[in-house]
């Protein structure tokens, strides 16, 4: 989290509801130091040129908040440089709401949505209108191509902070889930699955459907009648049913993503492994939105501690799932903790851009394949720990037997090695 976003937003008032909600801890390190140079990463630059709409909120004369949508062809907003985005103020109704705010004040914030995605940037900026007679060069660089909707004037806005919210309570338009799930599908369907998979006491509907990268597809399941699902701690996993090609149901186990600080939604990540047992592919193949599965209620072998002990968590692939909703529970209880997470590039690894934006501070990456490869060193991270510090490890074997044998080379308490195996 950004501190220039911190410094905007978290206002006494806010600090003090914070500390009566419990979560001033959690984001009070946000706000020490001073404010960062705000500047637009190509992520964020690329994110904003793929939006064919935003909602933008001003300030009237009278203080009232006033929220547009405003939309066009995609691209429509644009990246003028890392500070500054704007776009081409078609006609509309011919109230100017917004454009007769931004006369007395120029302040204005942007809610910009992926809903398939699951994402949403939040920017704040200072606003001003650009004449077609004072500023046509700069007018020109906003219009968009091939649009023949009437410009009347373009809206420039320099960036003075902007934050990722997190993906939960962003429902999928289920339509554009489809969509993308049908393009998935292979041509040939096997036999017809049952309309409704397992026999545990949980009713559950699959709600949402995100691609994380080219083989890791995360899944978001309600409860059938929206009732509120059973709790958990972070660390916990649901065994889920899968219906193979040949008509046949098996059962995989798959760690809950995130921190267990709602009750609406389980959401997992599923890896496919086509050289397998064929779990994983049947499991993406066949799992649309919509599909009803009965579980039983999550169970936890891998269990975070829960007093104020350091933590040091460590990730390998698709081993990140239980290990992110670890360092989220972790966030939120104020709690000192370093991740460390490795895999072959950044786009062959789940949730990399959302813990760069949440927890820049406290995550670490190693890329064995990228351009410039880096690395995990277990002996290093495991001696520089200190001696109360609790030691948690997922993913392939040979990255658990690693951290398992430098420990006990280091005189590592077995009970402070905490570890879960994915293959």
């Amino acid at each position: 989290m950004a501190r220039a976003f911190a410094k905007i937003s978290f206002t006494p008032d806010v600090q003090a509801v914070q500390a009566e909600m419990g979560s001033r801890m959690a984001y009070r390190a946000a706000e020490l130091g001073e404010a960062e140079a705000v500047a637009l990463s190509t992520f964020e630059q690329t994110f904003i040129a793929e939006r064919d709409s935003f909602y933008q909120a001003t300030v009237s004369q009278s203080g009232w908040p006033y929220v547009q949508h405003r939309g066009g062809p995609v691209g429509f907003l644009k990246v003028l440089d890392e500070r500054t985005i704007g776009y081409a103020d078609f006609s509309g109704n011919r109230q100017y709401i917004s454009v007769g705010n931004l006369r007395s004040d120029d302040r204005v914030s942007l809610l910009l949505m992926d809903y398939p995605g699951r994402q949403r940037l939040k920017i704040w900026g200072r606003a001003r209108a650009v004449d077609e007679r004072r500023e046509p060069e700069l007018l020109a660089k906003l219009e968009p191509a091939d649009f023949r909707a009437t410009v009347e004037r373009g809206i420039v806005i320099r960036v003075e902070a902007f934050d990722w919210n997190c993906p939960k309570y962003i429902t999928p338009r289920e339509v554009e889930a489809l969509l993308v799930q049908a393009r998935q599908q292979p041509v040939a369907v096997a036999r017809q699955a049952p309309a409704v998979l397992g026999n545990g006491a949980l009713p559950l509907t699959i709600s949402g459907i995100r691609q994380l990268t080219p083989r890791i597809r995360a899944y978001e399941l309600r409860h059938a009648h929206s009732d509120p699902l059973p709790t958990y701690r972070a660390g916990a996993h649901i065994r889920v049913p899968i219906a193979l090609p040949d008509g046949s149901v098996t059962s995989r186990t798959y760690s809950l993503t995130d921190a267990p600080d709602h009750r609406d939604c389980y959401r997992i990540a599923v890896l496919r492994v086509d050289d397998g047992e064929g779990g994983s592919p049947a499991l993406h193949n066949g799992w649309q939105i919509g599909t009803r599965l009965n579980i039983d209620a999550p169970d936890n072998y891998f269990s975070l501690h829960d007093d104020d002990r350091p933590a040091l968590l460590i990730a390998g692939g698709i081993g990140i799932t239980p290990i992110k909703a670890m360092a989220e529970e972790l966030t939120t209880r104020g709690v000192d903790f370093q991740l460390h997470y490795a895999g072959r590039t950044p786009q062959e690894m789940a949730f990399v851009e959302d813990l760069r934006r949440h927890i820049p501070a406290q995550s670490r990456f190693y890329f064995s394949q990228a351009q410039n490869p880096s690395r995990l060193d277990v002996s290093a991270l495991l001696a520089n720990a200190s001696a109360d510090t609790v030691i948690y490890v997922c993913g392939p074997t040979r990255l658990i037997d690693s951290v398992r044998q430098t420990a006990r080379q280091l005189g590592i308490a077995d009970e402070r090695v905490q570890f879960e195996s994915f293959i």
